[in-house]
């Protein structure tokens, strides 16, 4: 099984190429398919953070890395590339550290975070997969989807006009999830009843700025696997030969392969260019998720029969790329940002009703 090391963004920087080589160098030691394995998962998260890549888009101040967007983008992107379930959980570290810090509340807990102890999901209440409500001061309801390479995680839910509410795990029953991919994720539907201790509302935190760490770390991911799909495959078709040639002799195969490369060009460009900005930022998710399945699935073709069987990588990294998507919830999050675009109000949400 091959692991490509290509870069299709911009050209990078002396720090770019230095967190570039040593992930690289970091993922060629460790095996590449990762199931839900507790004690396998947890020490590729530990060592990470002990690389200092799991949260290192963080502020220094918070206790993170205090890298600016493009090494960011670069440590995501090579994640992406090995093991895209990690690479979200990684981005869902970022946020969750956003939002927590400077909240005395959680520096415990903000500090397990960067040391990959503790898992925290990131999920938006206008998502329809999120359905809690207060009772009281008890707050009921499910998530029908959180994936953070952990088996009990906090769950942070976003609400508009800078308000969140963190639950704690005690407070959740979790029920395992089949998936297409993303293996090492650990797939989880949460019911939630939590009170007292178990919940905490926050008020005056960034949440567009979470969001948009989100979005674009999703980005970034997806870019990984668009990345490592198209570099299979060119390497595929070039070693690989029929009626006497090369693959890549063959016009189709030529032009698919370049289709491939494209798509993994612009997705990097819109990363690193985007504003932080509601529309832009869900314009360059979607447009990545999306570019992820085809080219994935494109290259899947490339390699004809083969791409089929596992020890190839290519059905795999199509089977990320869906479950990546799903996981992000784009569609979700382009209904509430529909709204924004002509300028209606959000939809009202039931986590509000405490705090109004």
């Amino acid at each position: 099984m091959s692991w490509s090391k290509g870069w299709w963004g911009p050209v990078l920087g002396g720090d770019g190429n230095d967190v570039r080589a040593m992930l690289d160098s970091f993922v060629a030691a460790h095996e590449l398919v990762l199931e839900d394995d507790t004690a396998v998962v947890a020490g590729l998260v530990a060592e990470l953070a002990e690389l200092g890549i799991w949260t290192v888009g963080t502020a220094e101040s918070a206790g993170g890395g205090g890298a600016g967007r493009e090494l960011t983008v670069v440590a995501l992107e090579r994640l992406g590339r090995a093991w895209p379930a990690l690479g979200w959980a990684s981005v869902q570290a970022h946020a969750a550290v956003c939002i927590l810090t400077g909240d005395d509340r959680f520096t415990d807990l903000v500090a397990q975070v960067h040391t990959g102890t503790a898992a925290v999901a990131v999920v938006d209440a206008s998502s329809p997969h999120v359905r809690l409500a207060w009772s009281g001061d008890t707050l009921t309801g499910s998530v029908d989807r959180v994936d953070t390479a952990a088996e009990n995680p906090h769950v942070l839910v976003l609400v508009e006009d800078g308000a969140a509410v963190l639950i704690a795990p005690t407070a959740m029953i979790p029920t395992p999830l089949r998936r297409t991919g993303l293996g090492g994720a650990f797939t989880r539907s949460l019911d939630v009843q939590a009170a007292g201790g178990d919940v905490h509302e926050l008020f005056g935190v960034d949440v567009a700025g979470a969001r948009t760490r989100l979005r674009l770390g999703a980005a970034a991911v997806a870019a990984g696997i668009a990345g490592a799909a198209a570099d299979d495959a060119a390497g595929y078709a070039s070693g690989r030969r029929q009626f006497g040639a090369a693959l890549t002799e063959i016009p189709t195969v030529r032009q698919s392969l370049l289709g491939q490369a494209t798509r993994s060009v612009i997705t990097l460009g819109s990363v690193l260019a985007a504003a932080d900005d509601d529309v832009q930022t869900l314009a360059v998710v979607r447009e990545a998720c999306d570019g992820a399945i085809d080219v994935a699935a494109a290259a899947l073709q490339a390699h004809g029969g083969y791409g089929y069987l596992a020890e190839y990588g290519a059905e795999r990294r199509l089977r990320d790329a869906v479950s990546l998507r799903a996981a992000v919830d784009t569609q979700g999050a382009a209904v509430a940002t529909a709204r924004t675009l002509v300028h209606l109000a959000p939809v009202p949400t039931a986590l509000r009703k405490k705090a109004a």
